[in-house]
């Protein structure tokens, strides 16, 4: 079974998301034994953000990786994991809003694919780039 990162890697809706994890220098991290559950924005998700977004903070790495690491929860939590739960705590620390009672949305995004796994974790793609604060 392939890991996180390859599953990014071969999917053209992650073209950005791959981009962003190579330029915070994450890859090694999500190829790593994990597990872990990551909320994967497609580009069509960071598209929504005002333009230059991207570009800024692949020139920020420290900003960049703190962002992308607030997508990422450490375990293999399914959305049936998370029928019962209001929040997460992701590895960047801070918490996410998490609703999966009728639909499945994280903070201010909808997952819009659940329960992709990988041999180390699982994929939830969502279709908001979410942020802190």
């Amino acid at each position: 079974m392939p890991n996180i990162i390859d599953i990014a890697v071969s999917n053209d809706a992650f073209k950005t998301l791959v981009t962003a994890v190579q330029a915070a220098g994450l890859v090694d991290t999500l190829q790593g034994p994990g597990p872990f559950t990551v909320f994967a924005p497609t580009d069509d998700a960071f598209a929504k953000l005002p333009p230059g977004t991207v570009q800024t903070l692949v020139q920020n790495p420290p900003q960049l990786a703190r962002i992308l690491t607030y997508h990422v929860v450490s375990g293999k939590l399914m959305q049936a994991d998370m029928a019962t739960v209001d929040s997460l705590t992701s590895v960047e620390g801070a918490p996410i809003p998490v609703d999966a009672s009728d639909s499945f949305e994280v903070k201010n995004a909808t997952v819009i694919a659940a329960d992709i796994e990988a041999d180390n974790g699982v994929i939830h793609v969502i279709d908001t780039v979410i942020l802190m604060g």
